[in-house]
């Protein structure tokens, strides 16, 4: 993000039908162990590349094989409140219709974020984490921003209309 957090990493959140195989996968492939595990959801945070991997476990038919319905969303994590201010500020000079959600417990965490669609519809978010074991811990359940709805955050996505 020129011009923007100097400490960010890209975030890729990918919809599994199985969870234990795809930890073992990724440990395997990027040599790191899950920084986070709770019930149909794990992460990892991989230094080379900067990376934030998120697994978000889903019904072997809404999940599919190969890249169709691989995909939850994309982010960035920052690591500074102002970093997320920055990029909303950013966005919506550009004419980017954001989404703001602050305060929200969301993938087991407290975040702020703003979310963006690119031209195809895939969602994208730059947020940060506020408190990684808040008490109100929730998992990746409610649904993806459409811009015109009230609710975020990750979940798994149906791959039928």
């Amino acid at each position: 993000m020129s011009g923007a957090a100097t400490n960010a990493r890209v975030q890729l959140a990918l919809n599994v039908a199985d969870l234990e195989g795809a930890i073992a996968f990724y440990s395997a492939m990027f040599g790191v162990e899950p920084r986070k595990r709770r019930p149909g959801y794990a992460n990892f945070v991989v230094d080379v590349p900067p990376l934030k991997l998120v697994l978000i476990e889903v019904p072997a038919d809404d999940r599919g094989e190969g890249l169709v319905g691989a995909l939850n969303h994309l982010g960035v994590e920052v690591f500074d409140v102002a970093d997320v201010v920055s990029a909303r500020t950013r966005l919506s000079d550009a004419g980017l219709a954001t989404f703001d959600e602050n305060d929200t417990t969301c993938c087991y965490a407290l975040q702020d974020k703003v979310w963006v669609h690119d031209p195809h519809g895939a969602p994208w978010e730059v947020y940060v984490v506020k408190d990684d074991h808040p008490a109100d811990s929730r998992p990746a359940t409610a649904s993806l921003p459409r811009l015109e709805q009230d609710s975020a955050c990750c979940t798994p996505v149906s791959s039928t209309p």
